[in-house]
């Protein structure tokens, strides 16, 4: 949209606003060591031949001779190290062309060289050098056009008008307003380039956490299930070996589920930006997600049915369940939960976990990031988590989810 913005006139075109293309190569030579040898060449054939061509319209002046030549080339040569000393650069072409010109040779492009060094000078930051070093050629030039011409070459020689002075002094100021406006757009590009990457950076890591969140979710909760299947068909091997083989059975579907949806969210990182194979979960595999905690020996009894969510909201919302239900099977004592769903008020949903405790201490093999993996889903989406035991010995968690994004949510995705 910034681009057609740009192109039917409604605003500044791209290139002003986020630097013309070939900027960003010039800045990444401007760091590597190599010099720019094939542009100060291009400046040094201009300023050499445009000179032998303007000296043939001022036969007033001196003529150009080998001493004439070596400054030229003086002034212009120097800009091959204008990235490494851009304020020696600066002032080295200033006082060849100021020498140049004291000695009476034809005005030309030697004032081009100039202008190279001290707009590479200013747009690197280096200002009070830039304008010290124009200072030095203008002040030169004045000096010698209006005083020392009388010891100087050409012989008879008459003093520069002040109107030749002036219209030197408006090209130096046009050159270096110039200069000061390319330096203001290349720190302003800087600064976009700088927040462009950091954003990009943002997303990122943004991307890492939620990549984080979903293997943990799902990790988190399969393993748990795989673990308590695991140890009860271990303790019914001998004594019920039917009952064995359904916990196995129940090990065998888990895992697999568990390999599909860690396959699924891996495969956003191999392929970026493609679409998902498969839908991601929501509250519709809640009674899914019921039948897993009873294979784990815990009871689940949920009330109210879930509204039509975004599938962000729609995500969050069962891993919240998901996420608690596990906590549940890991460190509680109740092989009984509540789950209830509200969303009365039509702006937001609650979701409410119960269980009746005790904690039984127990660590199980668990990372200790879940409660804020809930939290960082709740609050990416503009709600919040409450979690804590309540007064009667049980634990609740209590997400509040906004049935539609936050403006501020949006904004920052």
């Amino acid at each position: 949209m910034d681009e057609q913005q740009g192109r039917r006139g409604g605003g500044p075109p791209m290139w002003w606003r986020h630097g013309p293309p070939w900027w960003n190569r010039w800045e990444d030579e401007e760091r590597a060591p190599r010099r720019p040898w094939r542009s100060t060449a291009l400046i040094t054939a201009f300023v050499v031949a445009g000179s032998h061509f303007a000296a043939q319209g001022q036969d007033d002046r001196a003529a150009l001779d080998l001493f004439a030549r070596a400054l030229l080339l003086v002034a212009s040569g120097l800009l091959l190290w204008r990235r490494q000393y851009p304020v020696a650069v600066a002032f080295g072409s200033a006082v060849a062309a100021t020498v140049y010109l004291g000695a009476g040779y034809p005005y030309g492009p030697v004032f081009v060289a100039v202008a190279a060094a001290c707009f590479n000078a200013i747009v690197t930051g280096h200002r009070r050098a830039a304008w010290a070093a124009v200072g030095v050629f203008w002040a030169g030039h004045a000096l010698v056009a209006h005083w020392l011409y009388r010891w100087l070459p050409p012989s008879g020689d008459s003093a520069a008008s002040w109107t030749q002075e002036g219209v030197i002094a408006a090209w130096v100021a046009a050159i270096m307003a110039v200069s000061e406006l390319a330096r203001t757009r290349r720190e302003q590009w800087a600064r976009e380039r700088a927040e462009r990457a950091q954003a990009a950076r943002r997303r990122a890591d943004e991307e890492r956490l939620r990549i984080a969140r979903e293997l943990h979710d799902v990790l988190a909760h399969s393993i748990s299930v795989i673990n308590v299947q695991a140890g009860v068909g271990l303790a019914l091997l001998d004594t019920d070996p039917e009952q064995a083989r359904t916990a196995l059975t129940t090990i065998k579907a888990k895992s697999k589920e568990a390999l599909g949806e860690v396959r699924q969210v891996l495969d956003t990182l191999r392929t970026p930006g493609d679409a998902p194979r498969t839908p991601a979960p929501g509250l519709d595999r809640l009674p899914e997600l019921v039948r897993q905690a009873a294979s784990a020996g815990l009871t689940v009894e949920v009330e109210g049915e879930p509204p039509r969510l975004s599938p962000g909201t729609d995500l969050a919302a069962f891993r919240i369940v998901q996420e608690a239900l596990t906590n549940v099977v890991r460190h509680s004592g109740s092989r009984h939960a509540r789950v209830l769903l509200e969303h009365g008020d039509g702006t937001t949903l609650r979701l409410r976990i119960d269980d009746d405790g005790p904690a039984t201490g127990a660590e199980a093999g668990g990372s200790g990031n879940g409660l804020a993996g809930m939290r960082e889903r709740a609050a990416a989406l503009g709600g919040t988590i409450e979690a804590g035991p309540r007064a009667d010995g049980g634990f609740r968690v209590l997400a509040v989810l906004p049935l539609t994004a936050s403006a501020a949510t949006k904004e920052d995705r």
